[in-house]
């Protein structure tokens, strides 16, 4: 009998600014046109942590996320501060994960060591590509060299380490994807995130009809980044990460095993015992409401035992450990019968596209590309 893994309790933090936005991005984030007043950033965040904190006592969190925008735009000290507050605020977990996400074209050696005297254990870098004409492309201010030597400074600096590439852009070839991915694993990471292109509604590359590759291609390269990574020794843990045992990103997990977590900042969501929080998107509205009111939530709401069953379900689909239906379904006071169509489990299990062995319902490698399909049919 295995132990079901603890989902955790995570804090994110959003930082919504960045230096340009990407045509790909679909995230709250915003280009700096001047000067950003980061002293009084850094006091709402912490008043927003406060609040929180208020709403959630005896909860001991297992990690803290500085996702964006661009946060390793943010000052060393207020980081520092944020970390230091949120120790202070809870009991956090002795061994909790502490990551930040930067760009390689902010990054520099003594902005990371600062990074790193403030508590940030774990760097995720957005590499994403390893040749220059695909990085204009996607918008990225850096280059390749750029990228290589953030790379170096990170694994100078940090005890863990990830970094981001993006596959399937438009004339991107199966031989050309084996030689950059070649390139990346041959960095040794402990970590990777290689995600498919998508062409999200409101992004630029949407608003310019950009289209991803045909779907054989798009299942080719699919097939060999997994083919890949496992030869690698980083498995696929979840659809688009890959990691060496014991290196998964336990905050992202967190979201994906159905935990709570606190989301600060413009724009970030939240979800605890059921409820799930919105913040603000404007950045400028959000600092506004945070000051007049000691929080920027602009939407509260309590999720049915059934919406928060079907969420569980569509993100633990993600994880090569799927989920245990029983435990899941206990957990939102249902039925499994209440949870899952069993026609529709059978018909997927026949097409092997999923499957369900002692209670635990798993997405086989040829239902991963297929998910929205397969949740269509499996949620009752």
């Amino acid at each position: 009998m295995t132990t079901e893994p603890d989902a955790g309790f995570g804090l994110y933090v959003h930082w919504p600014f960045c230096r340009s936005k990407c045509p790909y991005c679909d995230f709250n984030s915003r280009p700096v046109a001047g000067a950003v007043d980061q002293r009084r950033w850094g006091r709402a965040l912490l008043t927003e942590l406060e609040h929180f904190a208020e709403r959630t006592p005896g909860r001991r969190p297992t990690s803290l996320f500085f996702g964006g925008g661009t946060p390793s735009l943010l000052d060393p000290d207020i980081v520092a501060a944020i970390i230091a507050r949120a120790q202070g605020l809870w009991d956090c977990a002795p061994d909790w994960e502490v990551s930040m996400e930067a760009n390689p074209d902010s990054a520099d050696a003594g902005r990371f060591r600062a990074y790193r005297a403030a508590g940030i254990e774990r760097l995720s870098l957005g590499l994403q590509a390893l040749d220059d004409v695909s990085l204009r492309w996607l918008g990225r201010p850096h280059d390749v060299a750029t990228g290589r030597a953030a790379l170096e400074m990170a694994r100078a600096v940090f005890p863990r380490l990830s970094f981001d590439l993006i596959h399937s852009r438009p004339g991107q070839s199966v031989a050309a994807w084996r030689a950059e991915l070649a390139e990346a694993l041959s960095f040794a990471p402990e970590h990777l995130s290689l995600y498919q292109l998508t062409i999200e509604d409101g992004t630029i590359f949407g608003q310019r009809g950009i289209e991803p590759p045909d779907d054989d291609l798009g299942r080719a390269l699919l097939d060999l980044t997994r083919a890949m990574t496992v030869e690698a020794g980083l498995p696929a843990y979840e659809v688009s990460n890959h990691a060496r045992p014991g290196a998964e990103c336990r905050h992202n997990l967190t979201y994906w095993r159905g935990g709570d977590w606190i989301g600060i900042g413009p724009g970030a969501h939240g979800r605890v015992g059921g409820t799930a929080f919105a913040q603000t998107r404007e950045p400028e509205t959000w600092l506004a409401s945070v000051e007049a009111d000691g929080h920027g939530t602009a939407s509260e709401e309590g999720l049915s035992p059934q919406s928060l069953a079907a969420e569980r379900v569509m993100m633990g689909l993600r994880l090569a450990e799927g989920i245990d239906l029983a435990r899941l379904a206990a957990g939102c006071g249902l039925s499994v019968d209440q949870v899952i169509d069993r026609r529709g489990l059978d018909r997927l299990c026949a097409a092997g596209l999923v499957d369900c062995v002692g209670g635990r319902l798993r997405a086989t490698p040829e239902g991963w590309p297929l998910l929205d399909s397969v949740l269509a049919m499996l949620l009752a």
